[in-house]
């Protein structure tokens, strides 16, 4: 892999936790603007800059994009964001409920992408592709990270271990939902052990950002079509990233809802159901395995088990793909879960108490509660280049935006 370090804006003293935000694909827009409140330092200003226009502002104009600029401008003529003097690379530990994981932040090759050194597992949704495109290209930012992830190395987890333990942090703070978040800066004389050891790494994998990684390579792409004199050296040639080792990766399940049953009642539903499956209404909210799920419908919990599903490919013996393929393409009518607005996806750290609002509400007929996919498979089916069904997993937790900040007017 090619990585660099680089000189990131980064929150000015004291300013990290007012700042940092989730990332802008986990909230809607009203979400958005109940988590940044009065909080004018709020990165979802910048990320989600349509929580500043009345309701019902379309999240794709112009001035929307242009607000992002000028919030994150002002972010930085304000001294909230500063710019490092020197590249740099970052030690990124995150706690959630006693599980901790370290990633290391720095600069991909947006050729690694295209060449799929960086491999994918998923499609891109175009509208949202688009967005962070858009947002991209006007800010020359990459202002979320890309949560990758990569086959354990010893030399890494030394280096990483050798500095957390013999260096203050230069960031730590608990967020709203009682994460920690904990960040040791690297400067790049002494990150060169990290960064030769990651050029030994032959293949990292895309654990969350599909979009944010699809819209970097865009603008990359495009960039360097649009420039006669390029010659590799540009800064728009890379983007940002955090690096997990995978062992250290937490997965939780990404589960669904649809609008209406497609023209059935729910008894015909799950008559249907019972046709190469096994029913048991025994109230269960959460699959104890794999070839199981659980269904939330009419104020009522179902429990489905299937055989194993004999295939060479890793996708055919997802649980999602079983789910699309066998119940929500035939049954229900959902040929592209990617563009269908019936149906909606609600990751894991949501619970079920969310699957049962959304049912409960009238505004959605039925709920699918899954089992987590895992890191293996990811890889896998990455390696086999095979597409998995859209949102089949949920990382937690997750990486805060605003924190690191990578920038390329060139």
């Amino acid at each position: 892999m090619r990585v660099k370090a680089f000189p990131s804006l980064v929150p000015g003293p004291g300013k990290a936790e007012t700042i940092a935000s989730v990332p802008y694909d986990v909230v809607n827009t009203e979400e958005a603007r109940a988590l940044a409140g009065d909080n004018p330092h709020s990165f979802l200003r910048v990320v989600r800059a349509e929580i500043e226009f009345p309701p019902g502002t379309d999240q794709y104009g112009d001035e929307i994009y242009a607000k992002s600029k000028e919030n994150l401008d002002k972010l930085q003529s304000d001294g909230i964001l500063v710019r490092e003097p020197e590249p740099c690379i970052y030690l990124y530990r995150q706690i959630m409920d006693g599980h901790s994981q370290i990633g290391i932040t720095l600069a991909c090759h947006v050729e690694d992408y295209e060449n799929d050194i960086i491999r994918k597992h998923e499609k891109t949704r175009p509208a949202k592709e688009n967005d962070r495109t858009k947002l991209t290209d006007v800010l020359s930012a990459n202002t979320g990270p890309v949560f990758l992830t990569y086959k354990d190395e010893e030399a890494i987890d030394a280096f990483v271990d050798n500095w957390v333990t013999n260096n203050q942090p230069t960031v730590d703070f608990t967020d709203d939902v009682d994460i920690q978040h904990t960040v040791w800066r690297v400067a790049e004389p002494e990150a060169h052990p990290i960064l030769d050891a990651f050029g030994e790494v032959p293949l990292s994998y895309v654990a969350d950002g599909h979009h944010r990684s699809a819209s970097a390579a865009r603008v990359g792409r495009e960039r360097r079509e649009a420039n006669p004199d390029h010659n590799g050296s540009e800064n728009y040639n890379w983007f940002l990233a955090v690096l997990f080792p995978a062992t250290q990766l937490k997965v939780l399940s990404y589960n669904r809802v649809v609008r209406d049953l497609n023209g059935l009642s729910a008894d015909s539903f799950l008559r249907k159901l019972t046709e190469g499956f096994d029913l048991d209404s025994n109230g269960r909210k959460v699959p104890e395995s794999t070839e199981s799920l659980c269904i939330y419908l009419e104020g009522q919990w179902h429990e489905l088990k299937w055989s194993p599903v004999c295939s060479e490919s890793p996708i055919d013996r997802l649980d999602v793909a079983v789910l699309q393929d066998r119940i929500l393409s035939p049954k229900l009518g959902i040929g592209d879960p990617r563009t269908d607005d019936r149906i909606d996806f609600i990751g894991g750290i949501r619970g079920t108490d969310e699957l049962e609002r959304r049912v409960d509400s009238g505004d959605w007929a039925v709920a699918f509660s899954m089992y987590p996919t895992t890191v293996q498979q990811l890889i896998d089916i990455a390696d086999a280049g095979e597409i998995m069904p859209p949102k089949s997993t949920w990382f937690e937790p997750k990486l805060r935006s605003g924190l690191f900040i990578y920038t390329f007017d060139n």
